[in-house]
């Protein structure tokens, strides 16, 4: 038989959860009835600049919704407006929500170029550092590396995979062009120097740098990150600093070396 102090406990429990269903119900259904006061937007990843900004995401909100402030919030298509603004191609998430003192708050975060391609059908995009492709914006030209060459994709204002699409696997030049592109960003130095990847007809990538019109030839796209060390080192220990330009071709594909073709004069 159960003690009388047992069972005062389990009830004082019971009656409590009831009280705060009770309680947060009621909050719920008054929340739904508050017109919208305000509505904050909050885009991120446009610190320099970006392919969207708060201008943008307000009006997709407003043509989706036409009038917002003053609207119930229990009226507001929440999933709606998430799924319009994580349709927009420049966009890798949406999320949209509202709090008890009336706030509709929208916040998208922007997708982040590593890349931008021109295809050998002379079709330009974006690959994302997530490895998504993008389409070029009119209202804004971030500052990446150019990728050329013997490159192709099927781009028709859709997203793609590069890394696990059905139409490009790994080992591809697009993803070659992905692998450099990202070394290469999240690098200060080669983020400065590198300014185009290119890709030829047998796979082979090269880059050309902003400064000292060399050739890096960096090979079939394997040992990346052994080839940029390599690389860099030489830049540190063996180009002449007073002569960048010495050199016309840098060559990383052997192993254990590099070979430097010098410029002829004229």
């Amino acid at each position: 038989m159960k003690r009388p102090h047992a069972i005062f406990r389990l009830g004082s429990i019971v009656l409590g959860t009831v009280a705060l269903i009770t309680v947060l119900g009621f909050v719920e259904r008054s929340s739904e009835r508050t017109p919208v006061k305000d509505l904050s937007i909050e885009v991120r990843g446009d610190e320099k600049g970006g392919f969207i900004d708060e201008a943008f995401v307000r009006q997709q909100v407003l043509d989706m919704n036409g009038a917002v402030i003053g609207v119930p919030l229990g009226d507001m298509d929440i999933r709606g407006i998430e799924e319009r603004l994580n349709a927009v191609p420049w966009v890798d998430n949406a999320q949209a929500y509202h709090t008890l003192d009336g706030v509709l708050h929208v916040r998208v975060d922007q997708r982040e170029p590593v890349v931008r391609v021109f295809d050998r059908d002379g079709q330009g995009f974006y690959i994302d550092r997530r490895g998504y492709t993008m389409p070029t914006s009119d209202a804004f030209a971030p500052r990446v590396p150019v990728a050329l060459g013997d490159l192709h994709l099927p781009y028709k204002d859709k997203v793609f995979d590069v890394l696990s699409g059905d139409s490009l696997v790994r080992g591809s030049n697009l993803d070659k062009v992905f692998r450099v592109a990202r070394l290469v960003v999240d690098d200060t130095f080669w983020n400065a120097l590198v300014d185009q990847i290119v890709v030829d007809m047998d796979g082979e990538v090269d880059l050309l740098p902003r400064v000292g019109a060399q050739r890096i030839r960096l090979g079939d796209g394997k040992h990346l990150e052994q080839r940029f060390a390599k690389l860099k080192l030489f830049y540190e220990k063996g180009m002449p600093r007073s002569d960048w330009r010495r050199y016309e071709t840098i060559d990383l594909r052997f192993a254990d070396q590099i070979v430097c073709t010098q410029r002829k004069t004229p």
